[in-house]
């Protein structure tokens, strides 16, 4: 049985051990991991996550990166680090290359769900803001409140306001989140752009550290 949402996301699942391949990963992207790894019945990758509120502050991810992959290291066979970038500046490349671990491509997530190749050539796209299905679902928790929206309304225009379109880029085909994107869009002041993208690069990336 998976534990529960708030569990998964801060935590992942327990690991399993010796000879095992561990994924270190941002909490915001657990259910798509275990997604992934149940579709492909990759039986010998275990998963571990950080909290997912890192991404609030980006310079602490390289030194709980280090942090996990010590503590795990004598355990497992192999550790692939399941972040991009995620705004550390490159110190979370330069950080897992002295730990010798290896770690998604990418900027951020946004840009390896719908292909780092593709998202590339998004140079248009400046003035959009991305949701993925977690961020859809965490949205009152990981945009709305942070920003200090829910006391203080008259901040959305000072904080989005450069911002032209929400792009919701959906893992899933779920017409619930859809509906509920369409609402944070209308939140923000936003014109709303529904993107199918799949797990996109996640999946590749996974599926060369499970051969």
């Amino acid at each position: 049985m998976l534990p529960d949402e708030a569990t998964l996301t801060e935590e992942g699942l327990p690991p399993k051990g010796q000879g095992r391949i561990l994924l270190i990963a941002c909490g915001a992207l657990a259910r798509e991991i275990l997604a992934l790894i149940a579709q492909n019945n990759w039986s010998h990758l275990d998963l571990t996550c950080l909290p997912a509120n890192l991404h609030l502050y980006p310079d602490q991810i390289p030194q709980a990166v280090e942090d996990a992959v010590l503590k795990h290291r004598n355990t497992y066979a192999q550790i692939f680090i399941v972040y991009a970038d995620c705004g550390t500046g490159g110190l979370l490349e330069a950080k897992c290359k002295a730990l010798g671990v290896e770690m998604v491509a990418g900027p951020h997530c946004y840009s390896f769900f719908e292909g780092n190749s593709r998202f590339a050539v998004h140079d248009d796209e400046i003035t959009a803001f991305y949701l993925t299905d977690f961020l859809v679902k965490q949205f009152d928790a990981f945009v709305w409140k942070p920003m200090g929206l829910h006391k203080n309304p008259e901040l959305r225009d000072m904080i989005f306001g450069n911002y032209t379109k929400l792009v919701y880029q959906a893992q899933t085909q779920d017409p619930a989140l859809e509906h509920k994107a369409k609402d944070c869009a209308r939140r923000l002041g936003l014109a709303y752009e529904y993107r199918f993208t799949g797990y996109g690069d996640l999946a590749t990336a996974l599926s060369a550290q499970a051969q």
